[in-house]
């Protein structure tokens, strides 16, 4: 009786598991259901959304020109082109012409020439902060920075600093492509005065469309005009040369939308560089120049790129300890004791003298002529340093107060009036020996200006002196900023090094017992004879660049200041 009343309740309970089974199996199957479901869901909205992209964006975006052609290396495909003069190059330069990606260390010269050390330290604090900004919004942070309040008619860096740096950055490549264009068009998203000295001057681009500056009572206020205004006058253009050459090729970068968007509208073909293609460019050897680059101005001489910046900030309290100990002893310890505080505190100095009889001068009442290239306002202390002479003088066209009063070595200004110098370099020389530099004003390039012919009628002997210094942070020169400095610049450098080689001795316009007997020559054959002399002893080209054409190209005036 047990038994049977326990049977029904195990039946029971047993039916009882197999229906709570099956709901569970019914939920599971719910569930993947509805997980189903929404994957689809999702999937349908991608698809959508997918679709939509391609057939609004992407559509729109090519059939803007249908007959357009892309590619990707324009290295490659451009230089497979068998002619390209027919055709414009319409060249995006930021973006497809110089190898860097960063636009800072361009900013960081204008700062730092046209503004001080003041406004390139705070675009240095604000460098991390526009890192994290768009494209659009940390160029017109570096822009607001660098530009505010500079005095248009004052701005020069455009010309005279910024393009050593700019052909320092292009890529050989791209350069080869552009010399084989017809008409070059180059677009940037910099302010137009940063590029168009650069484009036009130095690399020969026919047109340059960049942004324009916003100014107020002749200074700018560091605000650029809107892209619109940009996009007008390319369309423009663009839009002429359809119709002159009929074909439009465009380069820029892969990595710009903008650019991209802009030339499609225009350009019947278009090639992209990738910054990939970037890293295997080469530099464009200085030989390679469409113009030689003999003149440039500005202080820095390493590029300021976001670490070299830092440099110079961490050196600069070092540096100015370091030039202040170079100064005092220099000039008031004599040579013995001088020389080697110098060399052990970095300045390194060769000397070379080809002839040692040649230093003495055959009239006894007279002195040895030195004539040197001209490379900082340094170069007869150099001279003096290198010969252990106190008594050596100088004749200097252009010497700051400062400079005149701290020399530890005669100095005399030259009036430019060719009697009243040769009579005084006259004088000078019936005192000692004389150091003159006849190119008038200094060259940083390995060029020579033309030699004034002065020094050959004033002396039977002439010693011709090569000379050639090397700096890593600031240069010791200036066109058009304060001369009085530009001791003090080269002393910053950490090792400034010059090199003095005395070379065998030329006979003037008297008679003379030297190797080379010159005594036949005219003045001006003279003078050419020593700048030739002087430029195979070191190397460097000799040119017809006079004083005047170094300041009108750099400063824009011919190099004279008028005393009141």
């Amino acid at each position: 009786m047990s038994g049977h009343l326990r049977f029904p309740q195990h039946a029971e309970s047993r039916n009882q598991q197999h229906l709570y089974n099956i709901v569970i199996r019914e939920k599971e199957r719910s569930k993947e259901s509805k997980t189903m479901s929404g994957n689809n869901k999702i999937s349908t909205l991608r698809g959508l959304v997918i679709f939509l992209y391609r057939f609004f964006i992407l559509r729109r975006w090519c059939h803007r020109n249908p007959k357009q052609k892309y590619q990707k290396c324009p290295s490659h495909g451009l230089h497979q082109a068998h002619d390209l003069s027919p055709h414009t190059l319409v060249f995006n330069v930021e973006g497809a012409l110089l190898k860097s990606n960063s636009l800072f260390p361009y900013f960081m010269v204008v700062a730092f020439e046209a503004g001080g050390v003041i406004r390139s330290l705070f675009l240095f604090i604000l460098y991390p902060f526009i890192c994290l900004m768009s494209y659009e919004m940390g160029l017109k942070t570096m822009v607001m920075v660098s530009f505010f309040g500079v005095k248009k008619e004052s701005f020069r860096a455009g010309k005279s600093v910024l393009p050593k740096y700019f052909l320092e950055d292009v890529g050989f490549e791209m350069f080869e492509v552009l010399k084989r264009g017809g008409k070059r068009i180059g677009v940037s998203d910099l302010p137009q005065v940063m590029i168009d000295g650069f484009l036009k001057d130095n690399l020969e681009i026919e047109v340059v469309v960049g942004r324009e500056m916003k100014m107020a009572g002749g200074y700018y206020l560091g605000i650029m005009e809107a892209k619109q205004k940009r996009e007008l006058a390319f369309d423009k253009l663009v839009q002429e040369e359809r119709e002159s050459s009929g074909h439009v090729i465009g380069i820029t970068s892969f990595h710009s939308s903008s650019h991209r968007s802009l030339f499609s509208q225009f350009c019947q073909e278009i090639y992209f560089v990738r910054n990939s293609d970037k890293k295997s460019w080469e530099s464009l050897p200085r030989d390679q120049y469409p113009k030689p680059l003999i003149f440039h101005d500005g202080r820095l001489a390493i590029k300021p790129t976001p670490l070299n910046t830092l440099i110079l900030f961490m050196w600069a309290p070092y540096a100015a300890v370091l030039a202040a100990a170079r100064i005092v002893v220099g000039l008031n310890l004599p040579y013995s004791v001088a020389n080697p505080f110098l060399a052990f505190c970095g300045i390194h100095l060769t000397l070379t003298v080809s002839n040692q009889d040649g230093l003495v001068s055959s009239d006894r009442n007279k002195g040895c002529l030195f004539v040197c290239n001209h490379r900082t306002l340094l170069d007869p202390l150099y001279i003096s340093y290198a010969l252990r002479k106190k008594n050596i003088k100088a004749v200097t066209y252009s010497l700051s107060r400062l400079s005149e009063l701290l020399a530890p070595i005669k100095t005399v200004r030259m009036t430019r009036d060719r009697v009243t110098d040769g009579q005084a370099m006259e004088r000078l020389l019936s005192q000692g020996d004389l150091v003159v530099c006849p190119e008038g004003t200094t060259c940083r390039e390995p060029y020579l200006l033309r030699f004034s012919p002065l020094f050959s009628e004033v002396s039977d002997v002439i010693v011709p002196v090569a000379i050639d210094s090397h700096v890593s942070f600031f240069y010791g020169t200036t066109a058009s900023g304060l001369k009085a400095f530009d001791p003090i610049f080269f002393l910053l450098n950490p090792f400034p090094s010059y090199t003095v080689q005395l070379l065998d001795p030329i006979s003037g316009g008297h008679k003379s017992t030297c190797r080379e007997p010159d005594n036949g020559k005219a003045k001006f054959e003279v003078a050419n004879h020593v700048q030739h002399t002087i430029g195979n002893a070191l190397g460097f080209e000799c040119t017809n660049l006079t004083r005047r054409d170094k300041y009108l190209i750099l400063a824009g005036n011919n190099g004279v200041v008028n005393k009141k």
